[in-house]
């Protein structure tokens, strides 16, 4: 009789750019309600649920991430859509997002991927030391997540 033991492992990294130049590489935490988007997704549904990821949020939160968190603490605008999506492997999803002049500017120091615009289901959250973006800054969040 074989003993199988195997753990599925979820891993999110991010890489902040402002103006062109890398200022954050930090790993994140996937949170619970992440974890079971994960799980749900692989369930054949009458409604095709749960919707896929789409947005990325920003704020001003400096609580650290906990699994059982649901959105941002505290988040500024409105979230954007993924400038870009792509699965470099099977076990590798990265999203882009781009905030242009005027969108996402304060003292930063929190991030969230969701499954919509508002509300829905964020996958993962991180906290970071604060990214100053001006009005006029334009900055690129690249996120990868790994499972393994």
């Amino acid at each position: 009789m074989s003993n199988i033991n195997e753990q599925l492992k979820m891993k999110g990294h991010l890489q902040i750019e402002l103006n062109g130049e890398l200022v954050r590489d930090i790993d994140n935490l996937v949170v619970t309600a992440g974890k079971t988007f994960v799980a749900s997704s692989m369930l054949k549904t009458t409604s095709n649920s749960p919707a896929a990821m789409t947005h990325m949020g920003v704020g001003t939160g400096t609580t650290n991430p906990d699994a059982a968190d649901t959105a941002l603490e505290t988040q500024v605008g409105s979230r954007k859509a993924f400038t870009t999506t792509a699965a470099s492997s099977a076990a590798v999803v990265t999203y882009i997002c781009a905030f242009a002049a005027g969108e996402g500017t304060g003292a930063l120091t929190e991030a969230g991927v969701f499954n919509a615009s508002s509300s829905g289901t964020m996958l993962c959250r991180t906290e970071f030391a604060v990214v100053n973006k001006g009005a006029s800054d334009s900055m690129t969040i690249t996120w990868t997540v790994t499972v393994s």
